[in-house]
């Protein structure tokens, strides 16, 4: 009979021969696929091709409580991240076979500097992209307006941060005004990149209704911070036409739109105070120039006062100059007038004894022309007089006293009255003919 084995004794020997030929803890290079914490912390590790993302390793792998109690703050702290899906790890692993639950690992420590290596190999990756790209500054390079008041605020609005902003903004000290509105998004997890865009975009849409765009984070976690290195996101934010200003909460690290925006500071209150603190230094430069404006003007109105009184002491002896001046010109103006006039009147008196003779020589000849002209329209206008036309044989006829001109006037039966040079006459009308 054939030896045979349940299945409970083959993973039995399974799991003992793991236990004897990998006794020992090993350091192993992975990226975390899903991670779950329910007290323990269980994750799904792969190993993806280095071109592309197909798998070419996968594990079960599990923190116990006792031992996540640990790592997790170490990983946090050294990091400014929480663990999560998608980070490259290196872990401590120790490898288990259970007879129900089959292979896993399980990890009893973490290099958190190896994962800090990775982020920020990403970021540098980023950030050469944008540079090769030729837009690595270009937000950097906008010029702050002198007057930033009109502020888009992209931001959660349960966020404490966003509540700490405003109310920095509305009771800075020297009563400054500033107009904001939020443009919702979210500001962590895996909808950052969608939902920051969004808010850019409708912010974008009117661009010219604001001065600057503040993100601000404020009350998240710091570990959340993975959403906002992400080139996409960053590709907007470096080619925003306004000034853009982040304060995400964080102190420790910069994510990729801390480096490509306009301005970083660290918290939504410290953004506050950089636009107040803008706003300050405007309103104190227009309160030194208008200082200055007072005292020019105040210098310039008291010189011109001394002008004014030197002008004034010299004035009597200005006007007799002028006076003396102007009488000896009145008086030669007197004299050629005189002389003018002299001249005038003598051309004038010729030229009416010349015109005189002229009218004399003329007015006969003109009177008889115009005679002549005058019995010429006399005799034209007898020639056209009615009766004048009636005597060479020509006759009117009217009808009901009103002259007849063509014969579609008139019909059979009508009576006429035709008017001759020796009288008139009546007539009916039997017929007719058209010509």
């Amino acid at each position: 009979m054939k030896e045979t084995l349940t299945l409970y004794e083959l993973n039995g020997l399974v799991r003992q021969t793991l236990e004897l030929t990998l006794g020992d803890a090993y350091w192993v290079q992975a990226e975390v696929s899903e991670l779950r914490v329910n007290r323990h912390c269980y994750m799904e590790l792969v190993q993806k091709e280095p071109r592309g993302n197909g798998i070419l390793a996968k594990a079960r792998a599990q923190v116990w409580a006792n031992r996540w109690a640990f790592l997790r703050p170490m990983f946090e702290n050294m990091t400014g991240q929480r663990l999560a899906a998608g980070m490259l790890v290196l872990v401590q692993v120790e490898v288990t076979f259970h007879e129900l639950y089959g292979y896993s690992l399980n990890i009893i420590d973490i290099d958190p500097t190896y994962t800090l290596g990775d982020m920020a190999r990403r970021r540098m990756e980023i950030l050469h992209q944008l540079e090769e790209e030729g837009i690595l500054t270009m937000n950097k390079d906008l010029p702050l307006p002198r007057l930033m008041q009109r502020i888009a605020v992209i931001s959660s609005a349960s966020a404490a941060g966003y509540g700490d902003f405003c109310n920095q903004l509305r009771n800075n000290k020297k009563g400054l005004a500033f107009k904001t509105e939020l443009f919702q998004a979210i500001m962590q997890g895996s909808e950052v990149e969608r939902s920051v865009i969004a808010a850019l975009n409708n912010i974008a849409a009117h661009t010219e209704e604001w001065d600057a765009v503040v993100i601000i984070r404020g009350g998240g976690a710091t570990s959340d911070l993975q959403g906002f290195d992400s080139l996409l996101l960053a590709e907007n934010v470096a080619q925003f036409p306004l000034p853009i200003i982040t304060g995400i909460g964080h102190e420790r690290d910069d994510t990729v739109i801390d480096l490509i925006a306009h301005t970083r500071v660290k918290t939504p209150t410290a953004a506050a105070e950089f636009l107040i603190h803008h706003q300050e230094e405007e309103l104190d430069t227009l309160e030194d120039l208008a200082m200055r404006l007072n005292e020019r003007t105040s210098q310039m109105l008291a010189n011109e006062t001394f002008r004014l009184k030197l002008l004034t002491s010299k004035l009597p002896n200005l006007f007799s100059a002028v006076r003396a001046r102007e009488e000896m010109r009145l008086h030669t103006f007197t004299a050629a007038l005189a002389q003018n006039s002299i001249r005038r009147l003598e051309q004038s008196k010729g030229m009416v004894e010349l015109l005189h003779k002229q009218l004399l020589l003329f007015t006969p000849a003109m009177l008889e022309h115009e005679r002549k002209r005058i019995e010429l329209i006399k005799s034209q206008l007898h020639s056209a007089h009615p009766d004048r036309i009636l005597q060479l044989g020509f006759s009117i006829t009217r009808l009901g006293g009103k002259a007849i001109r063509s014969t579609d006037e008139v019909k059979e039966g009508d009576e006429l009255e035709t008017t001759l040079a020796s009288g008139t006459l009546k007539s009916t009308i039997t017929w007719k003919r058209k010509k």
